[in-house]
């Protein structure tokens, strides 16, 4: 992986190449986005719950925290390496789970994966992706990836996810469960874009044994049919405590639960054997008016006392907010949008580049700051305006 000066310095000796090709900030990258995609993709992906609140306050939180730099410490070397579960991993930044990115590249989910893989990230693959989980595995090789699970009604289906995401290499479960209903999503719904209606984001379920085992007919010979029951298995609105307790007996992996933003939530989830939390709302595209996952981020850590990691996304745009989240006790985050707009705009190539920039960024950031790793940021980075 390039430095953060490799790539900083990139832009200034090949402008042609890089400044004017590709967008720089998120903002640039989403504009573009909006240029190229069709109103129904984009509104998908750049949209939220009701009035868009959440996904604001998400972003709004960030600028309440002002960064308070240390000065005259060497910096000369610096490491942004973190580790979780075991494994050890280049920069405190994960792909988040997106799902049916078919609906803005032809290749789907398999850029992105590529992307990650050559920077040694860990993608997130979502349990709705238009790509089996399998064939993300084949391009991966042997580079981190993890699972996304929206938990089905059908324990044997859950089963069945697990042991595939086993098999094919996955060294993590995030299990996802702020979307058990679909958000009231008004660019959607003003747009009629629901694209798992038409078989999109239905990778992993339609190339499934007992999910095929559960229809009256194949999915080749009726679509609606197939993608409504799936559809119906991600809808788990019954799904308790003992349910996720359930889902971390069935897999020898580490199971984290994604959607957490309360402290005694938090806690339960500790208690039933999750060994990881992310602290998320789902980018805002689940519940209008709800706090932001950094607001939610100290009470949550102070809760879990370094029991078990905690990880947030939902609003990271720059270096400065991945700083802003490790110092308030995040191991890691997790970014989504971002590399959804590069995919859009330059496929492969696009979300590297959304990587890179924010790796280059945060790193910067922390050398500035007068800390030289992960492990010297803490809360005395950051003040509360």
């Amino acid at each position: 992986m390039k430095d953060c000066e490799q790539i900083q310095m990139g832009f200034y000796q090949d402008p042609d190449n890089r400044a004017k090709m590709l967008p720089v900030s998120y903002t640039e990258w989403e504009e573009k986005a909006k240029e190229i995609l069709a109103a129904g993709p984009f509104g998908y992906v750049n949209g939220a719950a009701g009035a868009g609140d959440t996904m604001k306050a998400n972003e709004d939180a960030f600028k309440r925290y002002r960064i308070r730099p240390r000065i005259c410490r060497d910096t000369t070397k610096r490491s942004m390496e973190i580790s979780l579960f075991g494994n050890k991993y280049p920069v405190p930044i994960l792909f988040a789970p997106i799902g049916v990115n078919s609906i803005v590249h032809c290749e789907a989910e398999v850029p992105a994966a590529k992307a990650a893989a050559s920077l040694g990230m860990p993608y997130i693959l979502s349990n709705v992706s238009t790509v089996p989980m399998e064939k993300i595995a084949e391009v991966m090789g042997d580079s981190p990836r993890w699972f996304q699970l929206y938990p089905p009604k059908d324990r044997e289906l859950t089963k069945s996810f697990l042991k595939r995401a086993e098999t094919a290499g996955f060294s993590a479960i995030v299990v996802t469960i702020d979307s058990t209903l679909l958000g009231w999503r008004e660019q959607d719904l003003r747009n009629a874009f629901l694209p798992f209606l038409t078989g999109q984001g239905m990778g992993n379920y339609f190339s499934d044994p007992v999910f095929l085992s559960i229809l009256d007919q194949r999915p080749e010979e009726d679509l609606k049919a197939a993608c409504q029951k799936a559809l119906a298995e991600g809808n788990n609105t019954c799904f308790s405590w003992k349910d996720l307790e359930y889902i971390t007996q069935q897999t020898e992996l580490p199971v984290l639960l994604k959607g957490v933003t309360h402290p005694d939530d938090a806690l339960l989830a500790a208690e039933h054997g999750a060994a990881g939390i992310v602290v998320s709302n789902h980018g805002g595209r689940q519940l209008d008016g709800a706090i932001a996952t950094l607001e939610a981020l100290p009470s949550v850590c102070e809760a879990i006392e370094h029991k078990i990691p905690v990880l947030l996304d939902s609003g990271i745009r720059r270096g400065a907010d991945v700083l802003k989240a490790l110092a308030l006790g995040a191991s890691a985050v997790l970014v989504g949008r971002p590399y959804i707009y590069g995919l859009a705009v330059a496929g492969e190539a696009g979300v590297k580049a959304v990587a890179e920039n924010l790796i280059a960024e945060t790193e910067l950031q922390m050398a500035i700051c007068g800390r030289k790793s992960i492990e010297e940021i803490d809360s005395s980075l950051v003040l509360k305006m």
